[in-house]
């Protein structure tokens, strides 16, 4: 590879920021600013910046490993191959297809998502795929779907944000998990906005809100109905625009007026005179906007809190309005692209449904197969990881590490050692790699090229900076390889950018259309938003989705949000191509929802729900609520940010957060060890004693494995849309640790 500085995106979270990488003489790999890029400008991170630490043979897998008498050791490529798919094809001829699982991840390139899709439905004939996204954001993606009738994090480019008047910051602490992102809160402050942050810890988020509501882990969904029920008491819902773009309120607005603000302030500790100052701050300017994390979206009932939090904004019509509406902050790297394109186990590329005919019919003609030889749609990812050695008999593993991220992971842990074959392909020796049959090595981020999707529907190119290292290979040519092995030798492109030719008409007239995208494309504009449909995919073309949704910037809204039109030139039109001087080439779409949403009607769709307790409330034997999340010098399951020195001087290992009061009727001190047991597991880390959390409330990190695995303790009660387990809120009691 040449020595010269290539732009390319950070191999981590959602915001998937630009950033230059240069080879230097003595082999490593210098990071630099990209200030063109618009999502970070030039900013990063201290993950980004020790990224390229993971590239260093130190702490790499360079060779396949094969167990051998109990131990992983090393062996050549062909033998590895050859042993993978002869299990594989046991698993299959004594058990049937459905024996073989496929678990992925949300930090997998577009092409890499796409092809283990076509994969596990191609070769393996399987059902039994999903991926560590469930974890991350399918609840929101359920609640967006019910009400707009597409699911794509944020329906407007982050730069809007620091142009509206108020933001509503639902459990996300974005200055430790995506610090970068900050900026445009603190331009948005700046501006003359307002920022309402909810989290029950002060973080250092809440810390730049205006206003900090703290409620008890698990009432984010009364949370919302009560505010909801004051915009209609005071009279501050916009009849019109519910009126002409909206059905569904007559029994959201039942549901709301039954959580009065008092009763709200009983479940949630959130102060009524905070409730009230809460829907005058969002009220009061002309535009707002409600953004979730997985505060609000790890839970039992996640999709039913976005749905009211999604309330909130169609009942003060914000949504579908310039500088306005609701918005899910993804988190991993490709967790939107990740959840578009087959992965997922009720979806085809394109974001379309499995058991839609229509959509089957065109996926398999792209893939040249018979409709009828795809399987329907399989096991969520804690349903497909529970029954790991019993109906799953062989497991298939890219980019993820669950025995670490996954809830009940001791529970987990077990499934997977109970397997007849596990066959695992990453970067590094993960804890469940370690676990494995047969350990593959392959490229990353900096080694290879392909597309990612970031939070605000932003497809990006990841461009290849150096070459990898001897005996190394990328996931795509593992793919073709075994699907070779195992009887299908066409169809299994190992150029990323032939896989995403056939991606794009794979996803043609699909709700999360790219046809109109392309690796040159890319390269030139600092990415495409979708969907962008080719000339040839207007209104009614393909299956499902049909581009309903898209705005060119033309007002059809109504009363005090009318657009002006400011900053939404270029945003495409409800799905036909649109003529910007280039022959016809759609320019993507920005902003969604201007014109119109993407349900058979054009109108959004209210859902009422009502509060209900968390699956696991606190008792006498379990008496505190566990939540838990990230901090800022480590990243999900810690796999690789735990690799970099740098990273783990900042953050060595886990702790377990507590109140003054709490510790002090615990008879625990500062740095203290602390047992925090739930009916599922214990987990012992030092205590971290603050102010910033409430008295009812602990917190840990979830990134470290061994006695301090948070994920221990998590419970594994399921969303019965999204199938999300719920992970902020279990019932826990704490003990002392005698030295």
């Amino acid at each position: 590879m040449p020595n010269s500085a290539t732009p390319t995106h950070c191999p981590y979270c959602a915001l998937q920021c630009g950033m230059n990488l240069t080879p230097a003489p003595d082999g490593t790999v210098e990071v630099s600013e990209r200030a063109d890029f618009p999502v970070n400008r030039g900013a990063l991170c201290g993950k980004g910046r020790t990224a390229p630490a993971v590239l260093s043979s130190r702490v790499r897998l360079t060779s396949p490993l094969v167990r051998s008498g109990g131990t992983l050791v090393p062996a050549g490529w062909d033998e590895a191959l050859d042993r993978i798919a002869e299990e594989l094809s046991r698993t299959r001829t004594e058990h049937g297809p459905d024996a073989c699982g496929v678990f992925g991840g949300g930090g997998l390139t577009n092409e890499k998502a796409y092809t283990l899709g076509k994969f596990a439905r191609v070769v393996l004939g399987t059902s039994q795929i999903d991926y560590n996204g469930r974890f991350c954001m399918s609840s929101a993606a359920a609640g967006g779907m019910k009400a707009f009738g597409l699911d794509r994090g944020l329906p407007f480019p982050l730069e809007d944000i620091p142009k509206s008047g108020c933001v509503i910051l639902v459990g996300s602490n974005l200055a430790e998990t995506m610090p970068p992102s900050l900026r445009f809160f603190t331009e948005l402050r700046e501006n003359g906005g307002t920022l309402i942050v909810v989290d029950p810890r002060r973080t250092k988020t809440a810390e730049q809100a205006d206003l900090h509501l703290m409620p008890r882990p698990g009432t984010d969904l009364a949370l919302a109905l009560g505010l909801l029920h004051l915009i209609v008491a005071d009279g501050l819902v916009d009849e019109e625009y519910v009126r002409e773009r909206t059905v569904g309120w007559e029994d959201a607005r039942a549901a709301a007026m039954a959580h009065w603000p008092e009763y709200v302030e009983r479940i949630t500790g959130v102060p009524v005179p905070q409730l009230r100052e809460t829907v005058r701050m969002f009220c009061e300017p002309e535009a707002a906007m409600v953004l979730t994390a997985r505060g609000p979206e790890q839970q039992s009932k996640g999709t039913d809190t976005v749905s009211a939090w999604i309330n909130l904004c169609l009942a003060t019509g914000r949504a579908g309005r310039p500088l306005s509406g609701y918005g899910c902050l993804t988190g991993q790297g490709n967790g939107q692209g990740g959840r578009e394109h087959g992965q997922k186990a009720d979806q085809l590329p394109g974001y379309r449904k499995l058991d839609d005919p229509a959509a089957r019919a065109h996926v398999a003609d792209v893939w040249g197969v018979d409709p009828d030889s795809l399987p329907g749609p399989g096991r969520s990812a804690y349903e497909l990881l529970d029954a790991l050695g019993t109906d799953i008999r062989s497991l298939l593993l890219m980019g993820s590490n669950p025995v670490v991220s996954a809830p009940h992971a001791a529970h987990v842990e077990e499934r997977i050692k109970s397997l007849d074959f596990l066959v695992v392909c990453d970067v590094v020796l993960s804890e469940t790699a370690a676990l494995a049959d047969v350990v593959l090595p392959v490229t990353q981020w900096a080694e290879e090229t392909g597309t990612t999707t970031n939070l605000e529907g932003r497809v990006l190119l990841r461009r290849q900076a150096i070459s990898p290292p001897d005996g190394i290979r990328s996931d795509l040519e593992v793919m073709h390889e075994l699907a070779a092995r195992l009887g299908v030798e066409k169809g299994f492109p190992t150029d990323p950018e032939e896989v995403f030719e056939e991606l794009r008409r794979a996803s043609a007239g699909g709700p999360a259309d790219y046809s109109g995208i392309t690796y040159g494309r890319l390269a030139e504009e600092n990415g495409v938003f979708w969907p962008c449909p080719t000339p040839d995919d207007r209104v009614g073309a393909g299956s499902g989705g049909e581009g309903r949704g898209m705005s060119d910037g033309r007002d059809e809204s109504h009363g005090r949000h009318r657009s002006d039109g400011r900053g939404l030139s270029g945003t495409g039109g409800q799905g036909a191509a649109v003529d910007d001087g280039r022959g016809g080439v759609h320019p993507g779409t920005p902003r969604l929802f201007l014109d119109r949403f993407a349900t058979p009607d054009g109108r959004a769709r209210f859902v009422a729900v009502s509060h209900r307790a968390i699956a696991e409330e606190p008792d006498e034997e379990y008496p505190v609520l566990l939540t838990t999340g990230r901090v800022v010098a480590q990243y999900q399951s810690g796999a690789q940010t735990r690799r970099v020195d740098e990273l783990n001087a900042a953050a060595p290992g886990p702790f377990v957060e507590l109140h003054p009061r709490l510790a002090e009727r615990l008879g625990a001190a500062e740095g203290d060890p602390v047992a925090v047991v739930s009916r599922r597991g214990r987990a012992v880390a030092p205590a971290r004693i603050t102010l910033g959390i409430r008295p009812d409330t602990v917190f840990m990190p979830f990134h470290w494995y061994g006695e301090g695995r948070a994920n221990t303790l998590t419970n594994p009660a399921l969303d019965p849309t999204s199938r999300m387990p719920e992970f902020k809120a279990c019932a826990v009691r704490l003990e002392t640790v005698k030295s």
